[in-house]
């Protein structure tokens, strides 16, 4: 079964059987059930929805359905077509819409697709209003408008100029001094809706331009997630354009990466270490990430007499744990920046537009930035168990085991040491525990996830 139904929103493949695949009567179902919730809660006739979409193949099919089946609830629409997660998130306080929902399914492969829900904030619905649109989906109990009542149906194709033109506003955001540097950068948007934003985002900053898969026609011509194993390309065409950097992001525009004048890669959890360092030097505050993000960022902010504090696995956590500290910046380390000035939502744009801005006034090159931070390495490890262990008491076993170190029970169980960590958390769909460790070396992290599956195991 490729349809996983969550409070996040609903996320499968297209075609199929329904209930086990995305097709057209779940994509009518959950939209239904969205534009129903929205109407139970909210105390005004009119509702008006900001619809945007990554360039996927099944994008503008799903738009279809999901723009018509608002109508038919009586919700007026406001299509932005070819848009990115950002822009959406930014555009429905902007419109003073009641919601949004953004059609992408992130990094996955081009056979996926998803609705994203948001509320009238631009920021992604909680778990507990999540459940409550499953719940209505389940019941089909929905009441659709009569014929005078349907609701209007208009296009906007701004939504990507208004977003940039915020970011270009930001006080932090420096195009003077990046301008002055006159950066030449290879883009790699994965054939989608990057390749019409970053360039634009980029032109703005008097950068040269030199573009990879920037086709947004849906046609990934790589897997869409941007991690090392993918980047052959544009790490070659970095060095063969003698460019100063490369900027990869994921097909919806929320995950940033940066590749060095050398072609290697800065590192997908350095994206927001970099960011929280130049904010956190003009700006003393807090920066917040989850609990499998890198200690750098802890590193950047107590050397900027900052402090770090890290959330449960997980945008919405993460929002609002920042929300609670009143964060000056914070992310995820897949390259997620949030920044609270503009949005509380992941953002590569405003992550490119404030990291070109600290490169430019610190006169280094990306390769020379990247060794002022440490340097951590990450594994990734899972071990099996049988179904009728009791992972909650295993993980308390662990937690006991490990009780002189500092331990956070937020999500799983992470257990600090002095020089790395391990993170463990369980599987929400399989009896298995996931085990994320990070150290000075690839080696010591890999055998710290070895050391913790032994443990394990004899604890048992």
């Amino acid at each position: 079964m490729s349809l996983i139904k969550s409070i996040s929103g609903i996320r499968g493949t297209i075609g199929g059987r329904v209930n086990e695949n995305l097709t057209p009567l779940d994509v009518v179902k959950f939209a239904s059930a969205f534009g129903t919730w929205l109407q139970n809660n909210k105390n005004k006739k009119d509702l008006t929805l900001v619809i945007g979409r990554d360039a996927r193949i099944s994008g503008e099919m799903v738009n279809s359905l999901v723009c018509a089946t608002l109508q038919g609830l009586g919700i007026h629409v406001v299509d932005l077509g070819l848009s990115t997660t950002p822009t959406v998130e930014v555009m429905v306080p902007e419109l003073n819409a009641d919601g949004g929902i953004i059609l992408t399914a992130s990094h996955n492969p081009k056979q996926w697709n998803a609705l994203k829900l948001l509320n009238e904030k631009g920021e992604f619905i909680t778990g507990e209003n999540g459940a409550e649109v499953l719940a209505l989906a389940e019941s089909e109990d929905f009441d659709y408008a009569q014929v005078d009542d349907l609701g209007k149906y208009k296009t906007r194709n701004d939504g990507i100029d208004i977003h940039i033109q915020k970011i270009l506003d930001l006080p932090m955001v420096d195009a003077e001094a990046v301008k002055a540097k006159k950066f030449k950068i290879v883009v790699d948007a994965v054939n989608s809706t990057g390749g019409i934003a970053i360039p634009q985002l980029l032109e703005h900053f008097g950068c040269e331009v030199v573009k990879l898969y920037c086709e947004p026609n849906g046609h990934f011509p790589h897997n869409p997630e941007p991690l090392k194993e993918h980047l052959g390309d544009i790490c070659e065409l970095v060095k063969k354009e003698k460019a100063d950097l490369g900027i990869v992001v994921d097909p919806d525009v929320d995950r940033l990466a940066f590749v060095d004048e050398n072609g290697d890669l800065f590192g997908e959890e350095y994206t927001l270490v970099a960011v929280a360092d130049y904010l956190l030097r003009h700006k003393k505050g807090v920066a917040v990430s989850n609990l499998s993000s890198s200690r750098a960022l802890a590193d950047v902010a107590k050397n900027l007499d900052s402090e770090y504090f890290a959330s449960a696995v997980g945008e919405v956590n993460v929002v609002t744990l920042m929300k609670e500290k009143n964060a000056v910046i914070g992310g995820e380390g897949n390259g997620g920046i949030i920044y609270p000035e503009l949005h509380y939502g992941r953002d590569s744009l405003v992550g490119v537009a404030l990291f070109l801005t600290h490169l430019a006034k610190e006169n280094k090159t990306v390769s020379e930035l990247r060794a002022t931070y440490h340097s951590y390495f990450m594994g990734k490890k899972k071990i099996e168990l049988t179904p009728d262990i009791d992972v909650d008491a295993l993980l308390t076993k662990i937690e006991k085991e490990y009780q002189n170190e500092r331990v956070s029970t937020v999500d799983g169980v992470k257990i600090d040491f002095e020089k790395n960590w391990v993170h463990l958390r369980k599987s929400n769909t399989e009896p298995i525990i996931r085990i994320y460790t990070e150290a000075f070396s690839q080696e010591e992290a890999d055998e710290l996830g070895d050391q913790m599956i032994l443990k394990i195991k004899s604890l048992i």
